[in-house]
């Protein structure tokens, strides 16, 4: 247990109520063992937390140093790029790039910034590896099943056989010369829900460390977390707790995450029941219908824009293909709706 002095127990006070530092919270605190008081030479270590929404998540970063100036400083910054990502990725903002896309690449070859056209490649790039089963295309799905910003319906089946008409990657063209994306079909639509957390979650990183921190947590939502580093008293890394999907109250599983990213997709997210059956939101692009089988999984991995985007494909083929596609560098936790060993590590 960690005491205070009544004189810290003040300014923590005065910092959480200040209005300059709202949504702030910075704690001084001691490690476990050490003296009530700071010898004069030894800086006391801070940590600070902030968050901020963006492209329909909230974002948090989680700061250790000793300069809290600093760290004011690296953590709006890591924060301005996850709005800034907002304006360039956000399918709900129509005038984001990502929207403009939408909207105009099927009349013409659209001039792309070179960041957006790196990050539709790679997704093309997840497409093929994943046999299909990763697909950016998969927004007229995710509308006529309901799950664009909302909780989920039961569709008819030729809603369902229109839709599958306007998906699929193979409709997507990029030319690197040019620059350029073109949608060869009218209707086909990038939905930047499997990569987007991800994809903000590095960069927001990448900011963290130009501004010289070593020791952070970043996290989209609790879907798509990134450990920088250890925190104090953990020189394994950042424990983090895989949550068990049927009973949300109890851990299955911990993570230490140094330098490491977890992301989980788990069928309990967002789903809805109907005529007897449970159908959630991660859609099997090559059926037009959810998958089935997978109940959660959680991918780690150096990249989280890599344990994101792979986490999809290994839901929806299931675990015996995820066990013969996962790198070596990888570790993926699989629960499965089986009675016999619904959880388990993958070898």
């Amino acid at each position: 247990m960690i005491f205070f002095s009544n004189e810290r127990k003040n300014l923590v006070s005065e910092l959480k109520n200040s209005p300059k530092v709202k949504q702030t919270v910075v704690v001084l605190f001691l490690l476990a063992g050490a003296a009530p008081l700071a010898a004069a030479d030894q800086p006391e270590l801070l940590r600070l937390e902030k968050s901020a929404d963006a492209m329909g998540s909230a974002y948090t970063v989680e700061v250790y140093g000793y300069d809290r100036v600093k760290m004011e400083a690296a953590a709006d910054a890591a924060l301005d790029e996850a709005h800034r990502l907002d304006e360039l990725l956000s399918n709900y903002q129509p005038g984001s790039e990502w929207s403009q896309v939408n909207q105009h690449a099927a009349e013409k070859p659209m001039k792309i910034s070179p960041e957006l056209f790196q990050l539709l490649s790679a997704c093309l790039d997840y497409s093929r590896q994943s046999e299909g089963a990763f697909d950016i295309t998969v927004g007229p799905l995710m509308k006529v099943w309901g799950f664009y910003k909302g909780t989920g319906h039961l569709p008819h089946r030729p809603e369902v056989e229109a839709a599958m008409a306007r998906v699929g990657y193979r409709h997507v063209h990029l030319d690197s010369q040019a620059g350029t994306v073109w949608f060869d079909r009218a209707g086909v639509e990038l939905d930047p829900g499997g990569i987007g957390k991800g994809y903000a979650v590095d960069r927001m990183v990448d900011v963290l460390k130009q501004y010289g921190v070593t020791t952070a947590l970043v996290a989209g939502s609790a879907s798509s977390i990134y450990g920088m580093g250890a925190p104090p008293g953990h020189p394994e890394g950042w424990a983090i707790d895989i949550r068990d999907p049927w009973k949300h109250s109890k851990t299955v599983a911990e993570v230490f995450l140094k330098d490491m990213s977890l992301s989980t997709s788990g069928s309990y997210e967002k789903f809805f029941r109907a005529e007897g059956r449970i159908y959630a939101h991660i859609m099997d692009p090559r059926t037009g219908y959810p998958a089935q089988g997978t109940v959660s999984v959680s991918v780690v991995a150096p990249r989280t824009i890599d344990s994101e985007a792979w986490a999809k494909p290994y839901f929806v083929n299931g675990r015996q293909w995820a066990e013969r596609h996962k790198p070596r560098d990888f570790r993926v936790y699989f629960c499965q709706d089986r009675t016999d060993q619904p959880c388990a590590w993958l070898q």
